[in-house]
């Protein structure tokens, strides 16, 4: 990917010293501003675990009773410990009897039932190794013919569905357009297969190119730099 900064295009020669500083403090802003955005987040992540799985804790355990400055992490350790510890029983009969028996109970209340099934569902599809739904990037024509948007491309449609969708031939399968900037939200298609052109672009690359709307290009899709002219470079010798 290319990147850009002020000091790529300094001001030209005579400027005010005012250009200087706006160039140097744009600059400045291009280097500081993402690194304090990544310690922000990993700082609110670190924080809000802490406070969701010390409270579990007796304060004995805490490493802040025992040092004159708060230590954190102690959640996060906790948390990545007790989720490995229970997948780790998990895949043992016992964990997944014990697991099943949790889920009965839960099948028998009305409206925790419904939930979390769904809930589960959405994690099953989007943390499962064998999961293929979200994995590959499309294009299809929207919302007009001859102009061309990203998709996810998800799973077929369940029988129940595609036995109620026109014939066409084919297989339909389902994609999800994303909106811009926020890909969070969109629009869920069933469409023949053959309407979905795949492109080589991971998920993670399509997010950047939707949520900065083309700004930032992956690199197998940055555009090559522009020679200069024949007009510039004249312009170029004669000013040296």
């Amino acid at each position: 990917m290319t990147q850009f900064s002020p000091a790529d295009d300094p001001p030209p020669k005579g400027a005010s010293i005012g250009a200087h500083i706006r160039n140097w403090f744009l600059a400045g802003l291009v280097v500081a501003g993402p690194l304090a955005v990544t310690l922000y987040l990993v700082w609110w992540f670190i924080d809000t675990v802490d406070g969701w799985v010390k409270k579990l804790l007796p304060t004995r355990f805490w490493p802040d009773t025992y040092l004159p400055f708060p230590l954190p992490g102690l959640g996060v350790i906790v948390a990545f410990l007790g989720l490995t510890l229970l997948g780790f029983l998990a895949a043992n009969l016992a964990g997944r009897s014990l697991i099943a028996l949790g889920e009965a109970l839960l099948g028998r209340m009305p409206i925790i039932r419904s939930i979390y099934k769904s809930v589960k569902q959405v994690f099953e599809t989007l943390f499962s190794q064998s999961a293929t739904s979200f994995r590959k990037v499309g294009l299809i024509e929207f919302p007009v013919k001859g102009t061309w948007t990203l998709v996810f491309i998800s799973v077929t449609p369940a029988d129940a569905v595609a036995a109620k969708l026109p014939p066409v031939g084919e297989p339909y399968v389902s994609v999800f357009l994303p909106c811009t900037p926020n890909p969070t939200t969109g629009f869920y298609f069933f469409m023949p297969a053959s309407s979905v052109i795949e492109v080589a672009l991971t998920p993670d690359e399509a997010v950047k190119l939707i949520v900065s709307c083309g700004v930032i290009h992956p690199e197998s899709l940055a555009p090559p730099l522009a020679e200069p002219t024949a007009d510039v470079t004249m312009r170029q010798e004669n000013a040296a």
